[in-house]
């Protein structure tokens, strides 16, 4: 199994990028999203890879970071959910945001992905529940946020933080929250999947 390869990037195509290492090109296929990040003659970088084997194919796919590849690999352990869809919900989601839609259960978000309908998403979403910590979804989406304001060290204060960092202005999360009723009963999760349906 090739757990990375680091390389330059000589060429970028539709859906997969060559990666060229003490001489050999190796055909990756990744996400719209990586492909923003990356350009020809690129200085070296490491690409985390994840290597599909079928009866008549060996494919490599490529990430960006470990936890891309970690969320890939449980979207293709899904039933029905191959390389191709998972790659197709990478590109339309980030991992944050596939999370969030996760935590606030927001099929609408899964199946702006090419390939994937509601009854697919349904089935995503209550699958990544099971294979995902509710906490660590939490913490994704507020990590690293504290730069983005000062807030009461609460529930709600928490919420703010998670929604800004994922692009909400302040006063679309704190108007989001106030329409929660009961919001000062509900811990950070439940407040946060109110507040989202609020927004969404």
């Amino acid at each position: 199994m090739i757990a990375y390869i680091k390389g330059e990037v000589t060429g970028i195509y539709d859906n997969y990028i060559l990666l060229e290492q003490n001489g050999i090109g190796y055909q990756i296929y990744v996400s719209g999203k990586f492909l923003e990040k990356v350009n020809v003659g690129h200085d070296v970088m490491k690409v985390y890879t994840h290597m599909h084997i079928r009866e008549d194919d060996i494919s490599l796919y490529g990430f960006y970071s470990p936890d891309e590849l970690e969320i890939f690999q449980i979207l293709i352990s899904i039933s029905g959910v191959g390389p191709k869809a998972a790659m197709s919900i990478l590109t339309t989601l980030s991992v944050n945001e596939l999370k969030l839609a996760v935590i606030s259960e927001d099929v609408k978000a899964i199946t702006k992905a090419n390939g994937i309908g509601a009854k697919g998403a349904s089935r995503i979403i209550l699958e990544l529940k099971d294979k995902l910590k509710m906490e660590d979804m939490m913490n994704v989406a507020y990590e690293n946020s504290t730069s983005q304001g000062a807030y009461a060290p609460d529930a709600q204060g928490d919420v703010v933080k998670a929604l800004v960092n994922l692009g909400y202005t302040s006063s679309e999360a704190m108007a989001a929250i106030r329409k929660v009723k009961d919001k000062e009963d509900l811990n950070e999760e439940d407040l946060l999947k109110a507040a989202l349906k609020n927004i969404f």
